[in-house]
């Protein structure tokens, strides 16, 4: 009797939808998307096929949204299109505009691309429940099953380390008791080029 209740809690496991918690914070969106895209189409399970009838995802969890983190200069340079279907309505945000107005947008976004173009994108994008900080309503929270790795460890800010935990890193040099700093050189403010303002050209090639 062990061995057949055994089978249907993992055939009940198989079958039935999980929750998922992922964490990003400090988490590139568009790496994560291609985590949580698996988990919302059920790539995971071993039941999951490519059949157009299949629905086998599960809900993913996202906290911590307002904190994610994009590379070099994605902040300035990633826009976003949006077209209100009139005429010349079509606009270009930056991201780092489109993050202040709404934190949970970029990661939904990319999600939303990361699932490609087909008609069960929408109904699959409805299991994805993204949330700016880790305040998670009751009701969600209490069918939460399993934790999603995140991709990057989180970096821990220098005023969360303890005097004692400062002390014993090790260090690459230290000062002498009796080290004084130099100060710092005052700054000559630039002289202004008078040959430019009057329109004159200096080293001028012909």
């Amino acid at each position: 009797m062990s061995a057949l209740a055994g089978k249907r809690v993992q055939q009940w496991l198989t079958l039935s939808r999980g929750w998922w918690l992922f964490d990003a914070k400090w988490q590139d969106p568009y790496l994560s998307a291609k985590i949580i895209s698996k988990y919302l189409i059920g790539c995971h399970k071993p039941i999951y096929t490519k059949s157009k009838n299949g629905d086998f995802g599960d809900h993913v969890i996202v906290i911590n949204s307002a904190d994610i983190a994009l590379k070099a200069d994605d902040w300035y340079y990633r826009v976003y299109f949006h077209h209100s279907g009139y005429p010349g309505s079509a606009t270009w945000t930056k991201a780092w505009e489109v993050h202040r107005k709404n934190p949970t947008m970029i990661i939904n976004r990319a999600v939303y691309g990361e699932l490609g173009v087909n008609l069960t994108r929408r109904p699959t994008m409805e299991r994805l429940h993204i949330f700016k900080d880790d305040n998670i309503p009751q009701i969600l929270s209490e069918n939460i099953t399993d934790q999603i790795r995140p991709l990057r460890p989180v970096p821990r800010r220098l005023d969360s380390y303890t005097q004692e935990e400062q002390n014993a890193f090790p260090k690459l040099f230290d000062y002498p008791k009796d080290y004084v700093l130099p100060e710092p050189k005052p700054r000559v403010p630039r002289q202004p080029d008078v040959n430019r303002q009057k329109g004159k050209t200096r080293n001028k090639i012909f």
